[in-house]
């Protein structure tokens, strides 16, 4: 039975990841910094038949991500698959960016992205094998106005996830990334009715994406259905980018 770690797993594209594994039976490790919503996104999960494991901790804390992998070790035995999704969205104009907003969505989007490859890849190596799939974003393949940081954020994960599956490939470990498009999250529900519009006008189906959509990319990734794909990354933005 594969076994999957997914990092902001609670809601949104994690939430509909870990869903979508506990339907295919993976024993899923889910991660959220909410206890008490892990319990009960745990206790759904659970009602596919699927094994569910909660970590709460931080993602940028690395003393607990280390203790994260060591539970992972020697309570699963392994790990299959690392799906790096938790992340923020802090959008600023360029002239507006102040350290705060800098230091965390760095910390948040890039930083805790190499540090759990870093620590997933050590399990992985001794297997031999694994996947590693990263959450990017449109924004770090095209940029946007008012997203600097943001973008700097979500290319950098592009960047490492290239590094790394150069890296990893000699030990069978694929690292592969998705950049989400227009997604209805609770990112895109805080935008202002015109500001929805316009990026719905942008998208050539003429509709906004689902979680469900990009997390069937993303378990594509993770399976080993793509047991020959490295280093790629895969848009799902209804052809935003053509």
């Amino acid at each position: 039975m594969k076994s999957i770690l997914i990092t902001g797993a609670t809601r949104g594209i994690g939430y509909a990841t870990a869903k979508q594994a506990a339907m295919q039976g993976w024993i899923v490790i889910l991660n959220g910094r909410d206890e008490a919503c892990l319990a009960e996104v745990k206790e759904e999960l659970e009602k596919y038949g699927a094994t569910i494991h909660t970590l709460s901790y931080d993602v940028c804390d690395i003393d607990a991500i280390k203790k994260a992998f060591m539970w992972i070790k020697k309570n699963v035995g392994k790990l299959d698959a690392i799906v790096n999704n938790a992340g923020i969205l802090d959008d600023a104009l360029l002239g507006m960016v102040n350290e705060k907003q800098m230091t965390q969505t760095l910390a948040i989007n890039t930083e805790a992205v190499i540090y759990h490859m870093q620590y997933a890849s050590r399990l992985m190596m001794k297997q031999r094998s694994g996947a590693i799939v990263n959450v990017s974003s449109i924004i770090g393949r095209v940029g946007n106005a008012g997203q600097t940081v943001y973008g700097a954020s979500k290319a950098a994960v592009i960047g490492a996830t290239y590094s790394a599956a150069k890296e990893l490939a000699p030990y069978n470990i694929r690292v592969n990334a998705v950049a989400p498009g227009f997604i209805a999250t609770d990112m895109t529900q805080q935008l202002s009715e015109e500001k929805f519009e316009q990026r719905l006008s942008e998208i050539k189906m003429g509709r906004i994406g689902q979680p469900e959509e990009v997390a069937n990319a993303i378990l594509f990734l993770a399976s080993d259905v793509a047991s020959y794909i490295t280093g790629q990354v895969i848009g799902v933005d209804g052809g935003m980018v053509i």
